[in-house]
């Protein structure tokens, strides 16, 4: 119960300060979705790292390298932290600097306006929607299977919860996650979630650290931290501290999963808050560093988790083999922490969840009020009638997401990777939107829907994210003589993507010369 009580404190903080942000609420559309333009490069650092740590970073990596091995981290955390800044860099620095320019609020309004086509929108925002809630549910799913993991017997003398082993269910857990965030997104807006997000970073990025020592401590069963290291993974399979469970084509074609941050709305969103272009500096040089710091733990935990000395084999065999790789963090923290370092380090752990799934929230709030309900000009609006359907809409992405994770339990690891892919497809639009004179609006659209259908294939064929044959192939795929090597579904969404958009815009009509001044400056060249 001591854990239990830990993480209710935490939660019930989070709550205090989205209140406390409401304070210094403005009442405008503009303070509530964009904390009017004020943050600075600390608050920006803080922010984006935070909305892009997920459940996936430390629960599905932390589950993944259990199975794979030491090669996860390069699979995603080496890569993720320099694709990352290069996206800030290649692709934020740009938008903010255009959404400063023209006012956009929005991803959609920017591409509407660049290709001047509505059509564009009311095509990405259902996607964008789609793929959003895809991400939220690594959050909602993730934070839940680690609550129920660390409060394992808290319910033993009354005899409830038996069947997740006298601990809080998943399922209440995703629930009162989602309660806490849905709280602090609805009265704290950007100004909130920023404030959350900053706090929360710095939680699970201490707490990370701390869990990562008492359990290499409690393994090791020394004094010494770097003997604990050695003694830990000198208990598991050689193949776990290598890349050798891990085809080299299925390895490199995840270089191209980082690409996604460059398309998620909501870090799009994080972009605009900032206060200059110079905001953007701390974030590209620290947010590497920063991943290493959380990614390397998470890593070798997952690695010692498949050792003798783990204490957690009975425990994990005796569950699902889907259910398996979502609870390996919260079951070494649960075993190899006391009560009260128990419940610190899952609060940790929530906030890294957490600090995903409000600017993911307060982001798609925006969006249906910018791009469905106001698609004209924005003088005039009503302010609290904008920020009271922001909410509304807020609530009810949230009733979805949790809905689905009911509906539809998948592996944290693979979820996130397939609506990573998603993202991914569209990828060559931003970049095309901003560097390429020639891209037209049918190239735009014919390309979001050649990704999203060729996606929406592969997601079918691999039972809706449930095979891991398609998430991360280990072997090559037969089709009739043509046998194709273990890459994981991105490429293929990529590929697709990329070309349609080149081939299309080529043979339609080159956009209009005063469309390209108003982005690029002089007259339209190739």
């Amino acid at each position: 119960m001591i854990q239990l009580a830990v993480i209710l404190i935490y939660l019930a903080l989070l709550i205090t300060l989205g209140l406390a942000a409401n304070r210094l609420f403005r009442g405008t559309a503009k303070d509530y979705m964009f904390a009017s333009h004020s943050i600075g490069p600390f608050l920006l650092l803080m922010s984006l790292f935070g909305t892009t740590m997920t459940a996936f970073a430390l629960v599905g990596s932390t589950g993944q390298a259990f199975r794979a091995g030491a090669g996860v981290y390069g699979l995603l955390g080496s890569a993720s932290g320099i694709v990352h800044s290069l996206c800030f860099f290649v692709i934020g620095v740009p938008l903010w600097r255009l959404g400063q320019r023209n006012g956009y609020r929005t991803q959609i309004q920017f591409f509407r306006d660049r290709l001047d086509s509505h059509a564009i929108g009311f095509l990405l925002f259902p996607i964008l929607v789609f793929l959003v809630i895809g991400y939220l549910m690594v959050g909602v799913l993730g934070g839940g299977a680690v609550v129920e993991a660390v409060t394992q017997g808290a319910f033993e003398k009354s005899g409830m919860f038996a069947a997740s082993g006298y601990g809080v269910p998943s399922a209440i857990a995703s629930a009162v996650i989602c309660l806490v965030v849905l709280v602090y997104v609805f009265f704290g807006g950007m100004r909130g979630t920023a404030w959350a997000n900053a706090f929360q970073t710095a939680v699970f990025m201490v707490l990370g650290v701390v869990s990562f020592v008492v359990i290499a401590g409690a393994i090791g069963g020394t004094d010494s931290f770097t003997e604990n290291l050695r003694i830990a993974s000198s208990q598991v399979e050689e193949s776990q501290l290598t890349r050798a469970k891990i085809p080299k084509p299925l390895f490199f074609s995840f270089l191209l999963i980082p690409l996604s941050v460059g398309m998620f709305p909501h870090v799009f969103q994080h972009w605009l808050t900032a206060r200059n272009a110079n905001a953007f500096k701390l974030p590209i040089v620290m947010h590497p560093i920063f991943i290493m710091i959380v990614w390397v733990p998470c890593v070798l935990l997952g690695i010692w988790a498949s050792g003798p000395e783990s204490g957690i084999a009975d425990a994990l065999a005796a569950m699902d083999p889907h259910d398996r790789g979502n609870a390996v963090l919260g079951l070494l923290v649960s075993t190899h922490a006391g009560p009260l370092l128990g419940g610190l380090l899952c609060a940790g752990i929530l906030a890294a969840v957490m600090s995903s799934l409000d600017s993911q929230f307060l982001c798609l709030g925006t969006m249906f009020t910018e791009d469905v309900l106001q698609t004209g000009d924005s003088e005039g609006r009503d302010d609290q009638k904008t920020v009271r359907i922001a909410r509304t809409f807020v609530v009810a992405v949230v009733l979805a997401t949790y809905c689905l994770s009911l509906v539809l339990p998948r592996s944290v690891f693979d979820l996130g990777l397939w609506s990573f892919a998603g993202f991914t497809g569209l990828f060559p639009l931003v970049f095309a939107a901003i560097y390429w004179r020639r891209l037209t609006a049918a190239g735009a659209i014919a390309s979001v829907i050649a990704a999203i259908s060729t996606w929406f294939v592969l997601f079918y064929r691999s039972d809706f994210g449930g095979n891991p044959r398609y998430s991360f192939p280990e072997q090559p795929l037969s089709l009739g003589f043509l046998q194709v090597p273990p890459l994981h579904p991105v490429v293929a969404v990529f590929v697709v993507s990329a070309i349609t958009l080149v081939l299309v815009s080529l043979v339609t009509k080159r956009p209009e010369a005063a469309t390209l001044e108003k982005f690029f400056g002089g007259s339209p060249q190739n």
